[in-house]
């Protein structure tokens, strides 16, 4: 089949916002693979997962250097790695969970914390650290790796030994790199006791300060009475927890520098846990008490949708990946129809119609996109009359399905009206996800679209893992992935930007909400890593396929465009693209076929 050559030249968001606004108002590294040279692994092994699943998707990941479990978990996720896709929400690892001081005792292996400590304190006997031992690894995997000289801070990622960032005294900390402090002397703590919070602010915990500015010292502190304070919620010592919280809500602020943000916003899903599990507010009162609808927020074709699009690189750089696999693999088609099983504001879809409004040598006969949806029937036809009139401004034969059903029980392949000569894509752009909670809706998902059988199937997801059943483990996962997020709006818009506040309110802090203070079908926001797909798309038959090299270059191109693009990292994972920032994986787009 011939390949088709997708060109950034020309094709651009610029005066798709004005015709789409809405009336509202080990490491592969790019370079590499387009070299055809030697490279390190992402994702696959240094970022390797073992654990146990949850409806096929496992969880509490344990890699070679840092993530160490005792032998009777290590023989309960063999045992889980390849059976039966169950519910895990109830399942509890106290069994499996040693004590501290053999939990400390497994974490010094990795090496010595290099601040000049000479040893770990033995905690008291009578002190129970509520942290399990898989917890505390998960911490401890975060912090290792630093170094502090005299004259440069260099933070070492434990897992690749290839990715190395020197930080002169010039450069200030990210906010992942603060937090992976605070996590290093969380973890010294942990033979004391933490009585209150007078002692927290005089306790150095062994760990010095050496080498950080003020500033600096200031965020460890505080994002370290956020770990204190979601210690003491999973451990349900509410009132302790609460007068961490204070604090937090002391030294943070929404509109503070990005780790007081990141604090704010966590303090306030830490305080909302406490609520739901006190009972003093319901999931019907949290929901009324919310400012917005995230459903509507990301369906809208609205300035701050546009403004992240064109200034934050994740999301305009999966897309084009993805845009780029669907126009190779129907390049012969005159006829092409998109099931497009989470469309938002549909604004993706306008390079696709101009690479085929420009494709001379096979004219392009009718482009169809079939939108599916359960709720917002508006604003996903709005989203259709604002492509059908960018269509008509390209000449484009275009038409415009919108396929409705109350549930993805009730998908079925014969609501799609697929025609014998179309070539049919699918498109899933962060929806699979959405449906981890609910098996039986994703299985069903997947026999229809393995029915139909389309040329070319191409998935967008979050690369994290979000989906532990265990409190503090989902959220270390959580503080981390969205300390890197918080530190790239930093990186990418200004302090008072109104859309960087807005983002921060409404898309960051309903996934934070969902991972922190939500249990079972409430916590809807369940993000699971590549590795996971791939064991559950086996099932099905697909195959991953390779991005072409055309897509890999466009991806470098666009890299550059991103004022922020040099702390943009970009690698290889197996077949499949992973786009992050300053090396914490954000998300990952992979093409698959059915065999």
């Amino acid at each position: 089949m011939a390949k088709v050559v997708f060109s950034l030249e020309g094709i651009s968001y610029g005066e798709v916002q004005d015709k789409l606004s809405s009336t509202d108002n080990r490491y592969e590294t790019l370079e590499g693979v387009i070299a055809g040279k030697q490279f390190n692994s992402y994702g696959a092994e240094d970022w390797g997962e073992s654990g146990i699943y949850h409806n096929g998707f496992y969880q509490d990941v344990s890699s070679e250097q840092g993530f160490i479990f005792s032998k009777y978990q290590q023989q309960q996720q063999q045992e889980h790695l390849y059976s039966n896709y169950e519910l895990l929400d109830n399942l509890r690892f106290d069994i499996a969970s040693p004590p501290i001081q053999a939990s400390l005792e497994e974490i010094a292996k990795f090496g010595e914390i290099p601040t000049g400590t000479q040893g770990v304190v033995e905690p008291e006997k009578e002190k129970q650290f509520p942290f399990s031992s898989s917890s505390l690894e998960l911490l401890r995997n975060y912090g290792s790796g630093f170094k502090r000289l005299n004259r440069e801070r260099r933070i070492e990622p434990s897992n690749d030994k290839n990715i190395t960032f020197t930080k002169v005294e010039s450069r200030k900390l990210s906010v992942e790199e603060i937090m992976r402090i605070a996590g290093e002397r969380f973890i010294r703590s942990c033979s004391r006791a933490v009585e209150d919070v007078v002692s927290m602010l005089s306790n150095p915990f062994d760990l010095s300060f050496s080498g950080l500015s003020d500033e600096e010292i200031r965020n460890v502190e505080l994002a370290e009475f956020l770990l204190a304070a979601a210690e003491k919620v999973g451990d349900q010592q509410y009132e302790r927890a609460t007068r961490l919280l204070n604090q937090c809500d002391c030294l943070s602020s929404k509109n503070g520098n990005p780790v007081q943000r990141v604090v704010y916003y966590f303090s306030e899903a830490l305080r909302e846990r406490i609520d739901r599990d006190t009972g003093r507010i319901t999931t019907k009162q949290t929901r009324m008490t919310r400012p917005f609808d995230f459903e509507v927020a990301i369906m809208s074709s609205n300035p701050t949708t546009l403004a992240c699009h064109e200034q934050i690189p994740f999301s305009k750089i999966v897309q084009f990946t993805g845009i780029q696999a669907i126009l190779e693999n129907v390049a012969e088609a005159k006829r092409i129809h998109i099931i497009d099983l989470g469309i938002r504001n549909g604004v993706h879809w306008t390079v696709l119609m101009q690479a085929l409004a420009s494709r001379y040598d096979c004219p392009i006969e009718l482009l169809k996109i079939s939108a599916v949806g359960t709720t917002e029937k508006q604003l996903i036809e709005e989203t259709g009359k604002r492509l059908m009139s960018f269509a008509q401004s390209m000449n484009l034969p275009f038409s415009y399905n919108v396929v409705m059903v109350s549930g993805m029980l009730e998908l079925k392949e014969d609501l799609f009206e697929i025609d014998n000569e179309e070539t049919v894509a699918v498109y899933a752009l962060l929806f699979l996800r959405s449906m981890i909670a609910f098996p039986n809706r994703l299985e069903n998902i997947m026999r229809v679209i393995r029915k139909i059988n389309p040329s070319v199937m191409v998935v967008s997801e979050i690369e994290a893992n979000h989906n532990s059943p265990v409190f503090v483990n989902r959220f270390i996962e959580a503080l981390f992935f969205f300390s890197a997020f918080f530190d790239c709006l930093d990186a990418c818009m200004e302090p008072d930007n109104p859309h960087r506040t807005i983002t921060e309110l409404v898309f960051y802090t309903d996934g934070i909400r969902s991972m922190v203070a939500a249990e079972g079908e409430e916590r809807g926001t369940r993000n699971v890593k590549l590795d996971v797909w791939r064991a559950f798309f086996a099932r099905y038959g697909m195959e991953e396929m390779e991005l072409s090299m055309s897509s890999l270059y466009q991806v470098r191109l666009m890299v550059k465009q991103f004022d922020c693009g040099s702390s943009c990292t970009i690698g290889i994972n197996g077949k499949s693209l992973i786009v992050g920032w300053k090396g914490t994986p954000i998300k990952s787009v992979s093409v698959w076929k059915f065999l």
